[in-house]
């Protein structure tokens, strides 16, 4: 049966802006118990001034702070329902043009932040009964296109860690699913959505004629949070842009 949102206690990791931010409000709006991690205390302050919930600094490529934070979540809640992964970053260039460092960068915040979060999570929510794990990829893990080498590649990963995962902790009660949004109105897509020609080529290239709100996947990872009948699946939440020819 779905389990409300009501009834759980969810800890966000890049909570403070953008899809995570959006998540937190549903959340709280919804009574759950939430706790937003997130590496910039400006926003971290924001948030917890206006929302009822816990917050703490912490970040995600650091395997011993993710570890510290769930732990500190669980105590206190008294345990965790669910952990989402709402962290990412756009580069947009060919792999001719992408340097080490550039990948490297981008294979860390997107694929081993992931690793270290279900890596925690599974050694503490399967003990507990189990729960679930959210993770976020990108419609440019569905379909190809141009200059998204990198971060497609790590996406990609993404999805085929919560795919084995979900495999792995399916007896242990334990979901992991995954989100693949279209391009989303938030601070990390500003280079995009601030200028008018770019912005409306990214309109255009939506079946549905807009770019997403973070409302948009907040609402969708809600869902996933209460559908105790989901594991191993990437959720396309894109505005027709992967799978609608244009």
């Amino acid at each position: 049966m779905p389990k409300p949102i009501s009834n759980q206690s969810v800890l966000v990791f890049g909570g403070s802006s953008g899809i995570g931010a959006a998540l937190c409000e549903r959340l709280v709006a919804a009574d759950a118990k939430v706790w937003a991690a997130a590496r910039g205390e400006e926003r971290l302050s924001e948030l917890s001034g206006r929302l009822d919930l816990r917050t703490s600094l912490v970040d995600v490529l650091d395997p011993a702070q993710v570890e510290a934070t769930m732990d500190a979540a669980i105590e206190a809640f008294g345990g965790l329902d669910a952990v989402v992964l709402s962290v990412g970053s756009i580069l947009l260039r060919p792999a001719h043009r992408l340097k080490d460092q550039d990948f490297a960068d981008t294979l860390a915040i997107n694929l081993h932040s992931a690793m270290y979060v279900v890596r925690a999570a599974a050694k503490r929510m399967m003990r507990s009964g189990g729960g679930s794990v959210l993770l976020f990829s990108t419609a440019a893990a569905q379909v190809g296109f141009a200059n998204h080498e990198a971060i497609a590649a790590a996406k990609a990963g993404v999805e085929g860690l919560a795919r084995a995962a979900a495999a792995t902790y399916a007896s242990r009660g334990l979901r992991v699913n995954c989100i693949a949004p279209g391009l989303i109105r938030t601070p990390l897509s500003k280079g995009i959505t601030s200028h008018q020609a770019t912005l409306k080529a990214s309109q255009d290239m939506h079946a549905l004629g807009r770019i997403g709100e973070p409302d948009d996947i907040a609402h969708a990872a809600q869902f996933l949070l209460e559908s105790t009948w989901m594991t191993g699946q990437t959720l396309v939440v894109d505005g027709g842009l992967a799978g609608i020819a244009r």
